[in-house]
């Protein structure tokens, strides 16, 4: 009886390996490898152009602790987080209780709020690029109804992390939407149905049914908005380049910077594997604060 619990045992565990055998070599060749291969080259200064690294140990991040830029571009992603990410989502709950309520036209109405999501990132920082334009763009020619001179928002450092901040949203709120939006149709109705009967206000409806039941998709919303705020450069690219003098200037780009204009691969190893911490922090705190004050039931 033993053997054959130990035969029918292996074989479960043997099949099931095998069915996670080509996740694990393309997770081994494009996620552990790459990860391991970065923090390896972060220890060594290797510039284009030379045949040979140098050991240098931890010196990349040294100078990393004394770089001002780096200390820039942190303090640059760190208020375009908490613009982005609050903002989002909730702009996009908001979103999602409309177009989920009893309305005409709700397909539409739908269909509006999720197309700034299937535009290409490029594609709406041109679009955007226009909008923000001094002298005729759209804002400024709003602006000029009401006697308001022209406003450089991607040209000074004052306002262009609002105007990112501002585009990022209006792209990003949709798609979140769609995740409330399944997460409200998977409410039981009866709940509503009680609250209507004892005459509960829908502030109060929204307060202890709603949000509640909402929580783990807002949990999975935000690890997904969060992420984005370290992951979106595109518009960078197109918009800013990370100006002026680096106010827009994000983590991401900052490693893509270093990489490829200055020909640093150590110091952008280190970047990278400093990233990869700061992404590592927030997901432990999302799953072991956050996640057991949701109830999923």
């Amino acid at each position: 009886m033993k053997n054959g619990w130990r035969n029918s045992t292996f074989k479960v565990n043997f099949y099931s390996w095998l069915f996670l055998l080509p996740s694990l070599i393309f997770l081994t060749i494009f996620t552990f490898y790459p990860i391991l291969k970065t923090i390896y080259q972060s220890f060594f200064q290797s510039m284009q152009g030379e045949h040979d690294s140098v050991f240098i140990g931890l010196d990349n991040y040294k100078y990393l602790m004394e770089d001002e830029v780096f200390w820039e571009v942190i303090k640059n992603n760190i208020w375009y987080a908490l613009g982005t990410v609050p903002t989002s989502i909730i702009l996009a709950m908001m979103m999602a209780c409309f177009v989920n309520a009893k309305i005409r036209a709700k397909s539409w109405i739908r269909t509006f709020f999720f197309y700034p999501t299937v535009i290409p990132t490029i594609a709406i920082a041109n679009i955007w690029l226009f909008i923000y334009t001094p002298g005729y763009g759209l804002i400024n020619h709003i602006l000029s109804w009401f006697g308001i001179g022209s406003v450089n928002f991607l040209g000074q450092s004052e306002t262009v992390m609002a105007a990112m901040i501002v585009m990022i949203v209006w792209k990003q709120a949709g798609y979140f939407m769609i995740f409330y939006l399944a997460g409200l149709q998977n409410i039981p109705t009866n709940l509503y149905e009680v609250a209507k009967i004892e005459g509960t206000s829908a502030w109060n409806t929204f307060k202890t049914i709603t949000f509640p039941l909402l929580m783990p998709t807002t949990l999975f919303v935000f690890i997904i908005s969060l992420t984005n705020a370290f992951k979106l450069v595109d518009h960078i690219i197109v918009m800013t380049q990370g100006g002026p003098n680096n106010a827009s200037n994000l983590l991401l780009y900052y490693i893509y910077q270093v990489a490829f204009r200055f020909w640093d691969k150590g110091l952008a190893s280190a970047l990278t594997v400093i990233m990869l911490m700061i992404m590592v922090i927030i997901a432990v705190i999302q799953f072991f604060s956050l996640d057991r004050k949701i109830h999923y039931s």
